[in-house]
């Protein structure tokens, strides 16, 4: 891939998407100028990612993990349908499936997730914020990292502090988590494209 080319992402989400679809909106205000989304996999509808990726031409592709017998079978499509398009890096955003073995072969260190704690507090629960907030901690934060083989572990890339004040609850918490999570989206996509050339032009 020459410095003239951009990485093609795509985008995995299985619920409304609000981190998706402020990376789309990113992407749509020219924050990157080294990738594009190539296409976003979507499952429930409404789904808001999918709406703003038809609004401005990225292809939408709705899968159902319950059309296939087991996971594994969903992701070998999953994998098939992410190799067609030559999609160089995936990041999850709010997707719940559990990535196995055959997708992080077919990607390996190319699957990027964002958990909402700071690593490594708070792993292995999609009830990360409320935890923060029963287990009384004052700093609490977003981590984005390269996925592996165990549960919100792997590489880390980004990571960013919040503060949580003493009368905060979930409904005052969590705009913060949307307010930084933005911003820690495009710093990580930034850093992969960093990343990325460095290695490209290193191999050349």
């Amino acid at each position: 891939m020459s410095t003239e080319q951009k990485i093609d992402w795509a985008i995995l989400v299985t619920g409304w998407g609000r981190n998706a679809r402020d990376t789309i909106e990113a992407f749509s205000n020219k924050k990157f100028k080294k990738s594009k989304i190539s296409l976003v996999i979507y499952e429930e509808e409404p789904c808001g990612a999918a709406e703003i990726a038809k609004e401005t031409g990225i292809e939408t592709l709705q899968m159902f993990k319950k059309d296939y017998p087991n996971l594994k079978s969903y992701q070998v499509k999953l994998i098939e349908e992410l190799k067609n398009r030559n999609i160089d890096y995936v990041f999850m955003l709010n997707y719940k499936y559990i990535i196995k073995q055959d997708m992080l072969s077919a990607f390996p260190n190319q699957i990027l997730n964002i958990h909402p704690s700071l690593f490594p507090s708070f792993l292995g629960t999609k009830t990360a914020i409320q935890d923060a907030l029963e287990y009384g901690v004052r700093i609490t934060g977003i981590t984005t990292h390269i996925i592996d083989d165990k549960l919100d572990e792997g590489v880390i890339l980004c990571q960013t502090p919040i503060k949580v004040k003493k009368k905060d609850t979930f409904e005052t918490l969590y705009p913060k988590f949307a307010k930084k999570g933005r911003k820690i989206i495009i710093d990580t996509i930034r850093l992969i494209e960093e990343l990325h050339f460095q290695e490209t032009h290193t191999n050349e």
